[in-house]
């Protein structure tokens, strides 16, 4: 069992001061004193009652977390005992991990000793003091349940909250997390220097080693060499898990004062953790929020939008919400950056605030709805829902769209990348990803529709197929260059929607549903799918095998498989449109322009 965490109404061995003392037990973010007893020094025996919350709790010099029984809550705080035992420097006995590279300080601490957590009151408590009044009534773990029992300390909560300074973590420990993620639970870490260090434990979790230096370490398996976790011989970059890393990240050490200067830059005040907030992109938020450690992704700027490169290991998918210029942080300890960003871990989902002092700015509005805006969305049972990834060409790049008529006529993906055509006569284009990219101009079009074919489909080229409004279906390849459109088919007269499946084009024409094999398109002959005919549909497109329309306010599905005799199959509600009137699909996510000038998208599962 470890010294920093118990069950409900289980006992705890503490130790006391010598002589006689008066303990009172307190619950650290309530203040409320649950417990007082007159001890006798060398160890106590302290009863935790059935029917204390779940919480941390100080009892004399030494730091508890009480675990429930069962979860009350879908989240949980993890308490970063590690770290803090990694900074505790009693004298008795031994000496803490830090100053960090002087050759006296200690390689293995004893995790037997009061006073761990003087930081508290810098890193951790304004969070913790904040969620109740807050209206959040959330469970407690310790970061060394992570290690002890894995994936298993995280049963039954939809999120993990990692808070103010989470250095220290053993393979065990991120395993437990990163599982937890993959297998649909969400994390938010509100910390900095998050995941920095790796640790190991021995003596049935009493000792803590960091030898800071693989030649010093003697351990066999090289994978728990306790050095930086993206260094040799590790190489398990920490920003894998949590998006950001203290290698791009900034540390102030030397005067606070310019900590209280700061602030985020918005670079996404569309995106639902800004909702609420009056955010616009290019706006300020979270003065003093960034201190005195601060970790950050490796950025590109891209027409203006800040992008993450992912060449030291950030996830594809993360994207990037703000982020801080920190270089000249240099004169105060080490230049570097802040990146505040989410994004996705196998099923579940990553929110990275990205500094240690988040937890101490929440009297800031936007810091505290963004904070909201967290842990309601990655606390609640999923549900899909359609998100903003950007603008749709023509709206304004920030501030109120309102209803702007700036949707686009048609729109496809190809190659990893959405095409759309504009009501302008322009084709344009973006990445298809969850950052607000600028769109591109790559040629004219006058297309009502687009679609393009799977790869390896056995047809004509596999690039973009565009309708005009004369029924002329047109060619094009979907690199950058002025290639041009070549005349290649014609479609049913009336066709407002295009779709490609299963080696066949499908058109959308006056209310019906037409086929044509791709490689009849030199000599085009439509057939009308029996059954399929569908009412006021606005767009049509193709994912996996199946066709999908936007009716109203709503996404129909069918399959594409060819009807048997007598059967045929049906359009099938699967989704709200969420107001969107233009379609595209891809890689399990229908992707949505909305009139009033975003650009959307939802997983379909």
């Amino acid at each position: 069992m470890s010294l920093h965490s118990v069950l409900q109404g289980d006992s705890l061995h503490l130790p006391v001061p010598p002589g006689t003392a008066r303990v009172t037990v307190t619950d650290v973010p309530s203040g409320r004193v649950v417990h007082e007893e007159d001890v006798r020094g060398g160890a106590w025996t302290l009863k935790v009652g059935r029917d204390w919350p779940s919480s941390l709790y100080r009892a004399g010099d030494a730091y508890v977390v009480v675990r429930p029984v069962v979860p009350t809550s879908p989240i949980v705080v993890s308490v970063p005992f590690p770290t803090w035992e990694a900074y505790n420097r009693p004298g008795i006995p031994g000496e803490g991990l830090y100053q960090s590279e002087q050759p006296d300080r200690a390689v293995k601490v004893s995790l037997d000793r009061t006073g761990a957590g003087p930081q508290i009151e810098e890193w951790e408590l304004g969070l913790l003091r904040w969620l109740g009044p807050a209206g959040y009534d959330v469970d407690y773990c310790s970061g060394l349940d992570l290690h002890r029992d894995g994936l298993a300390a995280l049963s039954g909560y939809r999120l993990l909250v990692i808070n103010g300074h989470d250095e220290y973590w053993s393979w065990e420990m991120r395993d437990a997390a990163e599982a937890f993620a993959r297998q649909g639970g969400n994390i938010a870490i509100f910390s900095g220097n998050t995941c920095w260090w790796q640790v190991r434990f021995e003596d049935d979790l009493r000792t803590m080693v960091c030898y800071r230096d693989a030649a010093a370490d003697p351990v066999e398996d090289r994978s728990r060499t306790t050095v930086e976790w993206p260094s040799e011989p590790v190489n398990r970059p920490e920003n894998t898990l949590t998006g950001t890393s203290f290698r791009n990240g900034a540390g102030c050490w030397v005067d606070s004062r310019v900590m209280a200067t700061e602030s985020y830059t918005a670079h996404f005040s569309d995106h639902w953790v800004f909702e609420g907030t009056g955010l616009r992109d290019g706006e300020t938020f979270g003065r003093g929020a960034l201190g005195y450690e601060t970790d950050a992704a490796d950025l590109e700027w891209v027409s203006g939008v800040p992008q993450a490169t992912g060449r030291d290991g950030t996830p594809p998918s993360f994207v990037v919400l703000a982020a801080a210029d920190l270089s000249h942080w240099r004169r105060y300890g080490k230049g570097g950056a802040a990146t505040m960003g989410i994004h996705r871990l196998g099923a579940g989902t990553v929110f990275n605030a990205a500094t240690i002092n988040w937890g101490n700015t929440l009297h800031d509005p936007v810091v505290a709805r963004v904070t909201r805006n967290v842990l309601d969305r990655l606390s609640r049972a999923r549900t899909p829902t359609w998100d903003a990834i950007g603008r749709t060409p023509g709206a304004p790049l920030s501030g109120p769209i309102g209803d702007r008529g700036t949707a686009p006529r048609a729109m496809v993906v190809c190659e990893g990348r959405i095409y759309a055509s504009c009501a302008d006569g322009t084709l344009r284009v973006r990445d298809l990803c969850g950052q607000n990219l600028r769109w591109r101009t790559v040629d004219e079009t006058d297309a009502v529709a687009l679609a393009v074919p799977r790869e390896a489909h056995g047809g004509p080229p596999a690039g973009l197929y565009g309708v005009a409004p004369d029924g002329t279906i047109r060619y094009r390849d979907p690199a950058d260059a002025r290639t041009g459109w070549q005349d290649v088919s014609r479609a049913p007269e009336g066709t407002a929607g295009l779709a490609a499946a299963d080696e066949s084009l499908f058109a959308l024409a006056e209310d019906d549903l037409w086929h044509l094999p791709i490689r009849d398109l030199s000599h085009p002959t439509w057939t009308r799918v029996e059954g399929a005919a569908i009412p006021r549909a606005t767009s049509l497109t193709a994912m996996n095998g199946r066709l999908y329309a936007i009716v109203g306010d709503s996404v129909l599905s069918r399959p594409v498989a060819r009807d048997r005799p007598g059967e045929h199959a049906s359009w099938q509600e699967i989704a709200p449109a969420g107001g969107c009137t233009v379609l595209a699909a891809s890689h399990g996510h229908l992707v949505g322009a909305h009139p009033g000038g975003l650009l959307r998208w939802r997983p379909l599962a």
